[in-house]
């Protein structure tokens, strides 16, 4: 449920968020306090839940560390709180890690890929069947956050571009009450529980979701590279506790059950409208999935699609020539962008552990 703005913000890295950075010992030694940002969505649930269940605290005493896990209202915030060195890590899209820390210097590991949004994402017409219907219309979502990567990705599978339409910046808080407005309003891009409400209107017709470009909004757990590497047992402790919770989630049981209820009641819905919530959200949750997922070549084609989306836009900084200009490591050694700037790592090593049995 995505219930804050998932876009890049010019002021997101400030000067004094850097020079934070540069002298935090949190990035240079090894350590045992660790902190984690999460916020409320779908697929972001389960860390609120390892935090109050005990079960972060299990896995965490297991390797002698502590790990305090907190919740941000404001996404972006938690980004920009993350970037400054505030945080050893964060939940965000790939697309937000690449614009936001990853363009601001911060070197990140993705080291739980947790879901894909499978349709959480939406346009949605008032006059018109298909995406080809866009042409000539006011499109209104919130700029340069996923919902504008949907729709340019959505522009091209019928031959348009932005030129052929405008788009009109409209905060996720206002996008409902603004598509239930007037006859003005046609179309919008957002998602859920606002993509819910919208298509509950008479006469919605949804043209196009996140599911018809599966595996390419991506919800992450990003933890700083050179923290991670200086202390292996924290990435171990994170991977221990998100997968014991996704056992427990698919296990079918009153246990199972009782866990879900929880997430659904942090989340502001029922245990019926957290579970809809999970099957527009393709959940990798065991750790084979995630490896599998992570490791495949259309990982790589979609964080290129990513980049070049966020160098048209401007996201990837003032200094980019090229889409190119963030270099991103996967696994395998390989590599897109430049190879000197390596900013944003897809890692399966822990992950692996997990689906070994070694944690």
């Amino acid at each position: 449920m995505r219930t804050t703005i998932k876009t890049w913000c010019g002021f997101a890295v400030t000067a004094f968020a850097m020079t934070a950075l540069a002298f935090s010992p949190a990035h240079a030694e090894p350590k045992k306090d660790f902190k984690i940002a999460w916020s409320i969505y779908a697929g972001w649930m389960p860390w609120g839940y390892a935090a109050d269940s005990g079960i972060m605290k299990k896995w965490a005493d297991k390797y002698g560390i502590s790990v305090e896990i907190t919740q941000i209202n404001d996404y972006v915030e938690s980004i920009n709180q993350y970037t400054a060195g505030a945080f050893d890590g964060v939940v965000m899209t790939n697309m937000d890690a690449l614009t936001i820390p990853a363009a601001g210097g911060v070197d990140s590991t993705a080291l739980i890929t947790g879901d894909y949004s499978n349709g959480n994402d939406g346009i949605v017409l008032k006059t018109g069947s298909s995406v080809a219907d866009l042409k000539g219309q006011k499109v209104n979502l919130v700029e340069l956050s996923v919902s504008h990567y949907l729709l340019a990705r959505a522009l091209d599978t019928v031959g348009l571009s932005e030129k052929d339409l405008t788009v009109v910046n409209t905060s996720d808080a206002d996008i409902v009450g603004v598509f239930n407005s007037g006859a003005d309003v046609t179309s919008v891009v957002t998602w859920n529980p606002l993509l819910a409400e919208v298509k509950a209107f008479k006469g919605a017709q949804e043209v196009f979701t996140s599911a018809d470009i599966p595996g390419e909004i991506l919800d992450i757990l990003f933890v700083n590279t050179t923290t991670l590497k200086n202390n292996p047992d924290f990435g171990k402790a994170l991977v221990g506790a998100w997968y014991e919770i996704m056992a427990l989630m698919t296990s079918g049981t009153p246990e199972g059950d009782k866990a879900l209820t929880a997430m659904a009641e942090a989340a502001g819905t029922d245990l019926a409208g957290y579970k809809a919530q999970l099957e527009t959200t393709k959940m990798f949750y065991t750790p084979k999935d995630g490896v599998a997922f992570v490791s495949g070549p259309e990982l790589v084609a979609t964080m290129e699609k990513v980049a070049k989306f966020s160098f048209d836009k401007g996201l990837l900084g003032e200094g980019a020539k090229s889409a190119e200009a963030v270099g991103m490591e996967f696994p395998g050694g390989k590599t897109f962008g430049n190879a000197d700037n390596i900013k944003l790592r897809f890692d399966t090593a822990y992950i692996q552990l997990a689906a070994d049995g070694k944690l």
